[in-house]
């Protein structure tokens, strides 16, 4: 097989939740752009149905739905949706996100919760309900987002988000765990783990900390509109087909630090 080929997507079909903006619109883009029929979800249809349509003008198909990530009922809702359009589920990325800015003794518990339910249970329960149909299937791959922020500390005066970092921890676990898990089924779970991306959550944090961001990052910039592209592609294509249960760190180097 030509290299080449290993990392076309001609013929799968890949939901991408948090799919409206940001890094969950520039990795649909990317399945897109590699021939891949896309499924957007996120809690804001509006957003989804815009991407959706600017995949379709990339002459592939694509739907998009409203999903809360949280929700077993939306969730499932994507699910069979996309196999009644598709007939297969061969890529998940969860991608969805919240993050709340707070020390440590102020965090109020209900945003910690809202983080982990978002962070952590929806990632679990939109793993399980497309799990159900990648083993039936004997084959997917699933593509947890995580953060270096999950890789341990960090400098509060870049991030105190003890709940978004925690969160982000836990899904590096669950990503080794259910790889673990499911290679018996031939389904491959790895995270990625971006570093700082000019997007609508982060752009807060980026305002405030840029400085010592970029001090910390050995490539001094931070990441762009195609940085998760390459990334997001490998783990999704037969070019990972021997990756499990990996992390793979796209941050600038900054993890190196």
């Amino acid at each position: 097989m030509n290299v080449l080929d290993l990392f076309k997507l001609d013929g799968k079909t890949a939901i991408v939740t948090g799919g409206g903006r940001g890094l969950g619109a520039q990795m649909a883009e990317a399945f897109a752009e590699a021939g891949a029929n896309v499924v957007v979800c996120s809690r804001k249809l509006e957003a989804c149905e815009e991407i959706s349509k600017q995949l379709r003008e990339k002459g592939v198909r694509s739907i998009a739905f409203q999903c809360d990530v949280t929700n077993p009922t939306e969730v499932q809702d994507v699910v069979d949706g996309t196999l009644e359009e598709f007939g297969s589920i061969d890529i998940l990325v969860n991608n969805s996100g919240a993050t709340w800015g707070a020390p440590a003794v102020e965090m109020p518990l209900e945003a910690w919760n809202k983080v982990m339910n978002v962070n952590v249970t929806g990632t679990f329960l939109m793993s399980q309900a497309v799990g159900r149909e990648m083993i039936k299937q004997q084959s997917g791959k699933i593509i947890n987002i995580a953060s270096v922020a999950g890789l341990g500390g960090a400098d509060p005066r870049v991030m105190d988000t003890i709940g978004y970092n925690a969160s982000k921890g836990a899904v590096i676990t669950f990503t080794k765990d259910l790889a673990t898990k499911w290679g018996q089924y031939n389904i491959n779970v790895n995270a990625i783990a971006p570093g700082f991306f000019p997007t609508k959550m982060s752009q807060g944090l980026l305002d405030q900390g840029s400085k010592l961001i970029l001090e910390g990052t050995p490539l001094n910039r931070f990441g762009s509109d195609y940085d998760l592209k390459g990334a997001a592609l490998f783990l999704a294509s037969n070019a990972s087909n021997f990756v499990t249960g990996d992390v793979l760190i796209v941050d600038g180097g900054s993890h190196a630090m």
